[in-house]
């Protein structure tokens, strides 16, 4: 890419800057033909590799006039654009923010063209018909208008502080004034406080000389009572000691012979009491020994009777049916004889049988009666002796 001579130099010295020679622009505004007057802007080609390329395309066969050219246009337009959309007081009393607003509008569109603004200022801004003049001197008078009654308030201030220090100075004296009442008022308080006090301790001593002095007689009381305590003590000793010899006397002469009398009495009573109760203990002693003598005479007799009933069937066991019939023989005897002994008691029997008047019946019911009486008196059951069994077989 082919650069002019003066370029290529700036370019390659990285920080080479451009000033821009016009310093007015002319703009009607209202009516008004309002010359702006700028410094000198100042603006330089953008080192950065990306946006050097874009100011080597953008300048490629333009020698430096040129480029001031286009860089001075790009500002005029975005100048008097501002321009437009200001009014003529905002143009005229805040020159910064218009300058400030001239460099942020213009930067991006001279930045896509590898330049950098540096720096843009105004420097003053008149018309020909003196209107802002006119508006400066209105200002002005705005500014002696706002002193004088800044003025004013200044001294209505003063007026108003001189009097609240006036305020302040009564108030601090009726602070002070009240102060010395209070002051006065609780020195006559303590004053009357105190005399108070005296009174009180005053008072106090007369009672106390007048408590000390009832202490005192209370005391020389309490010692009389005590005296008279002593006294009566002994009196009352006196009094003790006649009793108690009244008491031996009596003792000696009724009270002892009476307790030697009961003493006696007590000791035959006790006497007699032991030997009652030693004769129950020994009647007691011979009724268990008899018990105990009973009771092993009946024990022997069951168990020689048990041993007997034991032999006794050991020995049926051992004999033969004859044997056993002959036993049973043997037994009927007595076995009438108890069977009759109630009878013999008796003059006449009459037997009554029932309403067939059967005698045999009554003798078959006694006679069936008699197994059972056997068997109680000899321990043998008739029923199952076998000659027995056939003998009442061949009957039925």
């Amino acid at each position: 890419m082919a650069l002019s001579g003066s370029l290529q130099r700036g370019l390659q010295e990285k920080r080479w800057l451009l000033w821009l020679r016009r310093e007015a622009v002319c703009v009607r505004r209202l009516g008004l033909g309002l010359v702006v007057h700028h410094r000198h802007p100042e603006v330089k080609i953008m080192t950065e590799k990306e946006l050097l390329a874009v100011a080597c395309e953008q300048f490629l066969g333009k020698n430096v006039q040129d480029v001031k050219n286009v860089v001075l246009q790009t500002l005029e337009g975005h100048l008097r654009s501002i321009l437009g959309t200001l009014t003529v007081e905002q143009i005229y009393q805040d020159r910064d923010q218009f300058a400030k607003l001239v460099r942020e509008v213009a930067a991006p569109d001279v930045g896509r063209m590898g330049i950098e603004i540096l720096s843009f200022t105004i420097k003053d801004v008149y018309d020909k018909v003196d209107y802002l003049s006119s508006l400066g001197k209105t200002q002005t008078a705005a500014v002696r208008r706002d002193a004088d009654i800044g003025v004013a308030e200044a001294e209505r201030d003063a007026g108003i502080r001189e009097a609240e220090c006036k305020k302040e100075m009564l108030d601090v004296k009726f602070m002070a004034d009240t102060k010395i009442a209070d002051s006065r008022r609780a020195f006559e308080l303590q004053k009357a406080a105190f005399t108070e006090e005296v009174n009180i301790k005053t008072a106090e001593a007369q009672l106390a000389y007048e408590l000390q002095s009832a202490r005192e007689q209370q005391k020389i009381r309490q010692e009389e009572i005590e005296i008279e305590v002593v006294q009566r003590k002994k009196q009352i000793d006196v009094e003790e000691k006649e009793i108690i010899r009244k008491e031996k006397e009596l003792i000696a002469t009724v009270k002892r012979p009476a307790e030697a009398e009961a003493y006696r009495i007590q000791q035959i009573a006790e006497g007699e009491k032991v030997r009652r109760v030693l004769l129950a203990q020994a009647e007691a002693e011979k009724i268990r020994k008899i018990g105990e003598a009973e009771a092993f005479v009946i024990e022997a007799i069951g168990m020689a009777e048990a041993e007997r009933m034991k032999l006794k069937a050991e020995a049926l066991q051992s004999y033969g049916e004859a044997a056993q019939l002959a036993l049973v023989l043997d037994a009927l005897p007595e076995i009438a004889a108890k069977v009759a002994a109630p009878l013999s008691r008796v003059d006449e029997i009459v037997v009554l049988s029932g309403e067939s008047g059967n005698v045999t019946s009554e003798v078959n019911r006694l006679l069936a009666e008699i197994p059972a009486s056997v068997r109680a008196i000899t321990g043998v059951d008739l029923t199952k002796i076998p000659l027995i069994q056939k003998a009442t077989g061949a009957q039925a």
